[in-house]
């Protein structure tokens, strides 16, 4: 319920941005810290969410997730796949 609330107790003393839960804010406090508590054990690169670790490890596995249902061709983001999709229009 607290999602839906416009409820925003914990506060970034930097930038004033407003977040629902504490952790949240803990995490966003990384873009101004720099803090990078996620490392790449194929290349060693630092990233600061887990979830861009997680799509940076696709370069290693090469894992393509997206894939176009008209063709066929994959791709390692949605995004490039929503633009590749284009080109069938």
């Amino acid at each position: 319920m607290k999602k839906h609330s416009v409820e925003r107790p914990h506060r970034c003393q930097q930038c004033g941005r407003e977040f629902e839960y504490r952790s949240r804010l803990v995490v966003h406090l990384r873009t101004h810290n720099g803090e990078k508590p996620h490392k790449c054990e194929e290349c060693g690169k630092d990233f600061n969410y887990r979830s861009r670790l997680l799509v940076h490890q696709r370069k290693h596995t090469g894992v393509k997730p997206h894939k176009c249902i008209q063709c066929g061709k994959q791709f390692d983001y949605r995004s490039h796949l929503l633009r590749h999709q284009r080109t069938h229009t």
